[in-house]
């Protein structure tokens, strides 16, 4: 081979190798570097469906800006070996994030979280209209059975089914009910996990206050023990308005009212529960304290005060009526 050969082959060997570092640093730099600019504001919101193959996420990732190279995001996703570990859900990343860390949360699953909170003695039908009002979830929903959904915050993702939420819903309940039903206190009067529930959907909306959970629930179990009504103001309004707050106080001719709800006409519990108890209102009826008490009525503070004997009941009852007329004046 001649000396000029030797060179011209030395040089194609020394460009191909300059290329190839080049084409290397720009890999690199596309891969770990500084992406394109969000086209609008400082984050790019993107939703990955489910079933989405490499191809089609890194497509999606360009169309939306947040990647340059479909090809380099798919060849880095391979060689990482995240190919097969990408997840579903809804995505933001910050603009200029580099190809690197988009691949990285992808596979991560950072999904945007989103929530749905149903408060403790909502109605089922106040709780639907909750579900049905998050614009993340998809598909109708009727309301459940009243007390059958455990109260609390629940972590959604765009696109879950609104159903599919109530069924988490459901199960929650379903699991502490079970829970605390076999660690009940022994002698309870009542007999059935539904009963439970409503039982402990009273002593919900009787009070504000979660510290006195247990001490109305005593007086509930004391009353069912002593074969007395409830007389619960809540069973009431729930016969007059399915538990909508009326803005005003409770007719007489409401309370005289016999309905199947109205537990100063009716014996023992209620057909159904009048809301959907929370964690402390269910383990309140399953162990209340041991206690004589038998009446209560509110203190004027936001809390209740409680008697033993009608008689020191009425005391309180007149001390109560009095603060109401001196706040009226």
């Amino acid at each position: 081979m001649s000396g000029g050969s030797r060179r011209r082959r030395a040089r194609l060997g020394g460009l191909t190798l300059l290329v190839a570092v080049v084409v290397a640093v720009w890999n690199l730099w596309s891969y770990a570097g500084p992406g394109p600019a969000a086209r609008k504001g400082e984050i790019t919101t993107v939703v990955l469906d489910r079933g989405l193959g490499l191809n089609s996420i890194a497509g999606e990732l360009a169309d939306a800006g947040v990647i340059r190279s479909p090809g380099l995001f798919t060849l880095a996703a391979r060689l990482t070996g995240a190919g097969g570990r990408l997840q579903a859900g809804e995505y933001e990343f910050a603009s200029r994030a580099p190809l690197a860390s988009v691949l990285a949360d992808i596979r991560a699953g950072k999904v945007v979280r989103h929530f749905v909170t149903i408060p403790e003695g909502w109605t089922s039908e106040m709780a639907a209209e909750a579900i049905l009002a998050s614009e993340v979830l998809t598909g109708p929903i009727t309301p459940p059975p009243e007390g059958s959904i455990l109260p609390d915050t629940y972590q959604v993702q765009r696109g879950d089914s609104r159903a599919e939420v109530v069924v988490r819903m459901r199960l929650a309940r379903d699991q502490l009910l079970d829970e605390l039903w076999a660690n009940r206190q022994p002698g309870l009067p009542i007999t059935t996990p539904d009963q439970a529930v409503i039982l402990a959907s009273i002593v919900e909306k009787e009070t504000a206050l979660p510290a006195e959970r247990p001490r109305i629930a005593a007086v509930f179990t004391n009353r069912l023990r002593a074969g007395m009504r409830l007389e619960s103001d809540p069973t009431i309004i729930y016969g007059v308005s399915k538990g909508r707050p009326l803005g005003r106080g409770i007719r007489a001719s409401e309370l005289a009212r016999k309905t199947i709800y109205n537990t100063y006409q009716i014996d023992g519990l209620p057909p159904t529960p009048i809301a959907n108890p929370g964690r402390e209102a269910l383990a309140a009826v399953l162990a209340p304290p041991k206690t004589k008490e038998l009446f209560f009525v509110a203190d004027g503070t936001g809390g209740h005060v409680f008697a033993n004997s009608y008689e020191e009941h009425l005391r309180n009852v007149a001390r109560w009526r009095a603060l109401e007329r001196k706040k009226a004046d």
